[in-house]
C-alpha cells in the first residue's frame, strides 16, 4: 500500500517512523516549511523533515494547499505533485494546514487523520493540552476519516488510555504519539484487508481544544490549587506557567496541591526552604512548588532555585 504522509512535529514523525518501519511505501512526505527557532531564530526542519531527509523520501513543503487561498501558484504546484504520486491513501498527523477538498478527494481512500484525543471531545489544535488542564482522567487516539470540517469525520478506529495524576503535556504527548504510531499501522492493514468499519461521530459530548495561547501561562492564583495543578502540568513543555514575584516572572514547571489549610491571601508565600519547598498559597488550598525557572536561568529543582533566589516571605501577584 502507497502512502503520502502529512505532518510536522514529534508527533507525527513518530507515526511515518511507524508506517516505515511496518513496511508501508512512502513515495512523498508533505511538511510545512521551516520555521526560524531557538536564540539564534535560525530556520529549523521540522521533526517530520529530519526523518524524511535521513531515509531519502521525496518531500515537499508547500506553504499552502488551497487553490483559492494566498499562494495559488504553490498551491497547484502541490496539487500537480499529489496527483503524479501514486498512492492509495494520505495519512495526515499534526500537520498544521487545512486540506481542502480538492486535496481530500485525491486518494482512492481519501486522507485518514491521527487525532490525539477520543473524539468528539477535544477536536481542534490542542487537545493534549486541554485534556489535562480540564483534568481529564481518561483520552487516547482517534483514527478517523477526513472531511472538511474541523476533525469532524467519521471515526474508524479509537484506543484510549488513562491520564496519570503526574503527567505533563509533554509526557502524555509521548505516550500518545506512540498510540498513534501503532494505530495508524493496525488501521491501513484493516484497510488493506476491507476489514475497517466508519463509525460517524456522536453530537453528544463535543468539545473543541483551541491553539495554546502564549498569555494562557499567567497564572491567577486566586484559582484553586488543583486548577493551578492542572494548568502547570498542561503547559509544560508549552508555554510554561508563570508567575509575577516582584515584577519578575517565574516559571513553576513541577508542583502538587499541598495538604494544609491556610488562611492567608493567594500568592502569600507560606515556606521556602530544602525541606518544604516552595509553598503558594492559592484561592483554595496552596501549591507545593517542586520546579521553578527564573529568566534567563535553568529549571531548577526548589531547594537549588532559592539559593539564587530568596522567596521566603514573600508574594507571587
Amino acid at each position: 500500500m502507497k502512502i503520502i504522509f502529512a505532518g510536522t512535529p514529534e508527533f507525527a514523525a513518530v507515526a511515518l517512523e511507524a508506517l516505515c518501519q511496518a513496511g508501508f511505501d512512502v513515495p512523498l512526505v508533505l511538511t510545512q516549511p521551516d520555521r526560524p527557532a531557538g536564540r539564534g531564530m535560525q530556520l529549523q526542519a521540522s521533526p517530520v523533515k529530519q526523518f524524511a531527509m535521513e531515509r531519502n523520501i521525496p518531500l515537499a513543503q508547500p506553504q499552502s494547499l488551497r487553490l483559492d487561498g494566498k499562494y495559488p501558484a504553490v498551491a497547484e504546484e502541490a496539487h500537480a505533485l499529489l496527483h503524479a504520486t501514486p498512492h492509495d491513501a494520505m495519512v495526515v498527523a499534526a500537520y498544521g494546514l487545512i486540506l481542502p477538498r480538492s486535496v481530500l478527494d485525491i486518494p482512492a481512500h481519501g486522507c485518514i487523520n491521527i487525532h490525539a484525543s477520543l473524539l468528539p471531545r477535544w477536536r481542534g489544535a490542542a487537545p493534549i493540552h486541554r485534556a489535562i488542564e480540564a483534568g481529564d482522567q481518561e483520552t487516547g487516539v482517534t483514527i478517523m476519516q477526513m472531511e472538511e470540517g474541523l476533525d469532524t469525520g467519521p471515526m474508524l478506529l479509537k484506543e484510549s488510555l488513562s491520564v496519570a495524576g503526574d503527567d505533563t503535556t509533554g509526557t502524555l504527548h509521548d505516550k500518545l504519539a506512540a498510540l498513534g504510531g501503532r494505530l495508524i499501522v493496525e488501521a491501513l492493514r484493516r484497510l488493506e484487508q476491507g476489514q475497517l468499519q466508519a463509525i460517524a461521530q456522536p453530537e453528544q459530548g463535543t468539545t473543541y481544544a483551541a491553539k495554546i495561547a502564549k498569555d494562557e501561562a499567567a497564572l491567577d492564583l486566586t484559582q484553586s490549587a488543583s486548577v493551578l495543578h492542572r494548568k502547570i502540568r498542561a503547559f509544560n513543555p508549552f508555554p510554561g506557567a508563570a508567575a509575577m514575584f516582584n515584577g519578575t516572572p517565574v516559571k513553576l514547571w513541577r508542583a502538587e496541591p499541598a495538604s494544609i489549610s491556610t488562611g492567608a491571601t493567594s500568592g502569600q508565600v507560606l515556606a521556602a526552604n530544602a525541606r518544604d519547598g516552595v509553598v503558594i498559597a492559592c484561592g483554595e488550598g496552596a501549591l507545593r512548588v517542586h520546579e521553578l525557572q527564573k529568566p534567563g536561568g535553568k529549571r531548577l529543582p526548589a531547594a537549588e532555585f532559592l539559593k539564587g533566589f530568596p522567596l521566603e516571605g514573600g508574594r507571587f501577584d
